[in-house]
């Protein structure tokens, strides 16, 4: 009879295509899923306070999906080699499964796991992380990692994607007791409930992941091109955070649409399809930098930017937190992220050039922020973001394209809907004075019950003003 065996889940809560598992229980023997949640220090990986809520809750749904085929999730807390090593000892499993992850510290910590298996004659088997290709494989003529996006693409989209493998139809259980934490003693969930918004708008898990997956490919993909950028419409899968924590692979949707545009046919779902399976890409780039560059969390790509005059005033950072800036479109998607954990992609660059380019605050404060409230906080993804808005990062946006919230709020969500949900004292402006209020005649504001400075605050800083000063900095660096 074969040796048990031990799947060690991170960011892979998902039983649908798992390499890690699909292998562990083809060996024929008892299959142990454990999750650790690790040391503060060590749960950057995981994100901040919304995405523990969210992990909660994605553990309910895979703790369940286990239970259906006969097998037990085991919840452990503390250092992470300790905890892999005792849960071996303890379930008599020979082998340990995982899914390897892209963030900083992964070598030191599967060096860690790996060495305390072995003091108990424990191997240590680690998969490809959650990725189209692995992370090293894809590389230019000269043999060094891709810094631009195109390149990128053309090269990666010549790889094959593998198919997803199976769902094991059974997991028998661990063959011996092994203690488990109740997912309570995790701590995951906030003291003071603020998560009503998130229950709202969000159902963590597997069977959540396949819904929102479904209804976009069946419904929206064929308008993505068009719909993606406009944030008071449904227009995009909102399966980041899913994909975040492995609650689907992606190789999974990958394959999904591919087959989706492949049976409905037709230039729109062909087109919006194409769109759609690039934004995975963009995603795979993110993982491939921090990959290459694990020094990108912190630290500019580009060195020069060492020198930025950044200006660090709280008060203006509080004002951007808060969604107070002055500019609705703004403060709208600021406002959406506190209440649902989550912003539209269009509104996340606005928001992010507003903070560096008009504030002139520091893109690492803005990125802190956005670990903390994003369901989808992904290490890689983030930084790539918050990089490539301040200039500083890969293949980063040009230093004088500096976003004029007014006119993007107008281009955007031109009958204002976005910003009248989310910043509901201006929903009785009109559509020509919305995103620019300080602009509106008295009458207008008198008619929409807008008192400036009462019901809404001024802008923090003048457009045109902010503009001149952040292509000031950007020479200075330029220069240096």
């Amino acid at each position: 009879m074969c040796a048990a065996s031990l799947v060690w889940f991170r960011l892979d809560l998902r039983l649908r295509d798992h390499p890690a598992l699909c292998a562990a229980a083809a060996r024929g023997g008892g299959v142990t899923a454990l999750f650790v949640l690790p040391p503060e220090g060590d749960q950057a990986w995981i994100g901040g306070a919304a995405s523990r809520w969210w992990l909660h809750h994605s553990l309910v749904a895979l703790s369940k999906t286990v239970a259906d085929r006969g097998g037990r999730l085991v919840l452990r807390r503390g250092e992470t080699a300790e905890q892999v090593a005792d849960v071996a000892r303890q379930c008599g499993a020979d082998t340990v499964f995982c899914h390897r992850i892209v963030d900083p510290e992964e070598e030191s910590r599967l060096g860690r796991v790996r060495a305390a298996l072995e003091k108990c004659g424990v191997r240590l088997r680690v998969f490809a992380p959650n990725l189209l290709a692995e992370p090293g494989k894809v590389m230019n003529r000269s043999g060094e990692p891709f810094k631009v996006f195109t390149p990128f693409h053309k090269a990666v989209r010549q790889i094959p994607v593998a198919d997803p493998v199976p769902v094991p139809a059974c997991l028998d259980g661990p063959w011996r007791a092994v203690d488990s934490l109740a997912l309570e003693a995790l701590e995951l969930l906030p003291r003071h409930d603020w998560a009503a918004g998130l229950r709202d708008c969000w159902m963590p898990g597997e069977a959540g992941a396949e819904r929102n997956a479904q209804t976009f490919l069946e419904g929206s993909v064929g308008r993505y091109p068009e719909d993606r950028d406009v944030p008071g419409v449904t227009g995009t899968s909102r399966i980041s955070p899913h994909l975040h924590f492995g609650e689907v692979s992606a190789r999974t949707l990958f394959h999904e649409a591919s087959l989706h545009m492949e049976a409905a046919g037709g230039a729109g779902v062909l087109r919006g399809g194409e769109a759609w399976l690039r934004q995975l890409y963009w995603r795979e780039f993110a993982h491939h930098l921090l990959f290459h560059y694990p020094h990108l969390t912190h630290a500019p790509m580009r060195a020069e930017f060492a020198v930025f005059p950044w200006r660090n005033d709280a008060e203006l950072l509080d004002a951007w937190r808060r969604g107070r800036t002055g500019y609705p479109m703004v403060d709208a998607g600021m406002r959406e992220l506190w209440r649902t954990g989550w912003m539209h992609n269009r509104v996340r660059m606005v928001v992010a050039s507003f903070l560096v380019k008009h504030l002139l605050q520091p893109w690492q404060d803005g990125a802190a922020w956005f670990t903390d409230t994003l369901v989808d906080a992904d290490l890689a993804n983030n930084t790539l973001g918050w990089q490539w808005t301040a200039g500083c990062g890969p293949d980063a946006t040009p230093y004088f394209r500096v976003f004029n919230p007014a006119l993007q709020g107008e281009r955007f969500d031109a009958d204002g809907a976005y910003v009248r949900r989310w910043v509901p004292e201006l929903a009785r402006l009109d559509a020509k004075h919305l995103h620019a209020p300080w602009d509106a005649p008295p009458e207008k504001l008198r008619e929409a019950g807008v008192v400036p400075g009462r019901d809404y605050p001024p802008p923090t800083v003048e457009h045109a003003g902010a503009r001149q000063r952040a292509l000031l900095a950007y020479e200075r660096v330029r220069r240096a």
